[in-house]
């Protein structure tokens, strides 16, 4: 009985974190909503879920899109492209998740608004 347990408890130790597993970090807004992102003030994104990436401005602000559906693979992933035609990204915009093991582009998503917010840890 004890190898079973082992195993199982190996099995669990071992298995990866899927998005619905993943806690998005509570967030307070902080300002208005807005619907574009100059994309030259972007530092760093986070992927948060299937339908929450905090882009990290510059300035230290972080601006929340909450995508208005769930983008398969996207939090398990955690990466995703665009292609804009300005120095802009916008809620009317899509991103494509990046599939590992040259899988080829994954789904591809529309964004939400890009909502000022503390993040609360």
């Amino acid at each position: 009985m004890r190898p079973l347990l082992f195993a199982l408890a190996a099995a669990a130790i071992a298995a990866p974190v899927s998005a619905k597993d993943k806690e998005v970090p509570p967030a307070t807004p902080s300002g208005p909503a807005v619907d574009c992102v100059n994309l030259s003030q972007v530092r760093e994104t986070h992927v948060r879920s299937d339908s929450v990436i905090d882009f990290e401005m510059n300035n230290r602000k972080i601006l929340r899109n909450t995508l208005p559906n769930a983008c398969p693979g996207l939090g398990f992933e955690e990466r995703f492209a665009y292609s804009v035609s300005t120095n802009q990204l916008c809620s009317v915009d899509t991103i494509t998740v990046l599939q590992s093991g040259g899988a080829g582009p994954g789904p591809r998503c529309g964004l939400g608004k890009f909502q000022p917010v503390t993040i609360t840890k």
